[in-house]
């Protein structure tokens, strides 16, 4: 099957670029992958997503993006996407899905990166319930409680700081004795009165009460192996994101991190036609709005790839 122009993924970047493609008559074919809408489906009530002064539910504003692209003509197929491989000859795309081979002249990747989680008992129903990997999103949530950040980079610090205006105390767990971020990062942090470090340490268990909100968690000394409770009701992961771009094999560029490399402030991928938006190709914002602005961008690009009359400058990678 031959196609314009073909979109991967469905969190707020995949279904933005759905909604402007489809606006551009590109009739684009969207793959929605396992987890339809993307990480925010995981999510309650979303506070910061401009237009919603008395807030959104994270389910609710995913469905509303994905029947506004339905709207104006995107299709969607429910498939998992397997690879994406390029003809040297003609320039096409192979998408290789769970159910069949599709042909397309451009493709965007939104697939998004997955937080790190502690692979525990129970994990996958407590996020959106008192685990999180998103302080900017949920930590206005948790005021005058304690929480807790799990990591020990920058990362875990900026959290840990950030929540400081919110909780009232932030515990922040690491494995070791003593922390990877930067010196002054890590200063600032330890010299928060907010911040209370909890060394050689992780996390063994967690704790609800009786409507399912995380109330505790057991903490394991990873020197001694003794065990002890902490009360917190919320645990935010800072243990880094695994962005979901193996299936593009070598037509992308990857950071030390593995998120996608665009070419200046574009869109486009080092593979003349292969576009990446939203948290796939984004290491440090990771928000609803900057991926949606993202996929914006990589639909507008993607135009202007495939329509010549509509070719004024894109940045394009160098030879």
């Amino acid at each position: 099957m031959n196609e314009k122009l073909i979109i991967i993924g469905t969190g707020p970047a995949g279904y933005t670029a759905a909604i402007y493609a489809a606006r551009a008559d590109l009739h684009p074919l969207v793959f929605t992958g396992g987890q339809i809408g993307g990480q925010l489906t995981t999510t309650t009530e979303v506070e910061n997503f401009p237009g919603f002064p008395e807030g959104i539910m994270g389910p609710e504003l995913m469905f509303n993006m994905s029947q506004q692209a339905e709207k104006h003509g995107a299709r969607f197929a429910y498939e998992e996407v397997l690879s994406v491989t390029q003809e040297a000859c003609s320039g096409l795309f192979t998408v290789t899905t769970s159910g069949g081979a599709y042909q397309a002249e451009a493709v965007i990747m939104a697939t998004g990166a997955r937080a790190r989680y502690l692979g525990l008992e129970g994990e996958a129903e407590l996020v959106g319930h008192g685990l999180t990997a998103c302080a900017t999103c949920d930590g206005a949530f948790y005021r005058d409680v304690p929480v807790c950040v799990v990591g020990g980079g920058d990362s875990a610090c900026e959290e840990a700081n950030f929540l400081t205006r919110f909780a009232s105390k932030v515990y922040l767990i690491h494995r070791r004795d003593q922390l990877r971020a930067s010196k002054a990062m890590q200063q600032r942090t330890l010299e928060n009165p907010k911040v209370e470090p909890v060394w050689n340490s992780t996390i063994s268990a967690y704790h609800t009460d009786e409507k399912g909100e995380m109330s505790s968690i057991t903490l394991r000394n990873t020197v001694d192996g003794t065990e002890s409770e902490l009360e917190v009701k919320c645990v935010f992961m800072a243990i880094g994101h695994t962005p979901v771009s193996n299936f593009a094999g070598d037509l992308v560029e990857r950071d030390e991190a593995g998120f996608v490399v665009t070419m200046g402030a574009g869109t486009a991928t080092k593979t003349p036609g292969l576009f990446a938006a939203g948290d796939v190709a984004d290491p440090t914002y990771r928000q609803a709005i900057s991926a949606a602005g993202m996929g914006c961008r990589a639909a507008m690009d993607a135009e202007r790839y495939l329509l010549p009359a509509n070719k004024f400058p894109i940045l394009t990678p160098v030879p």
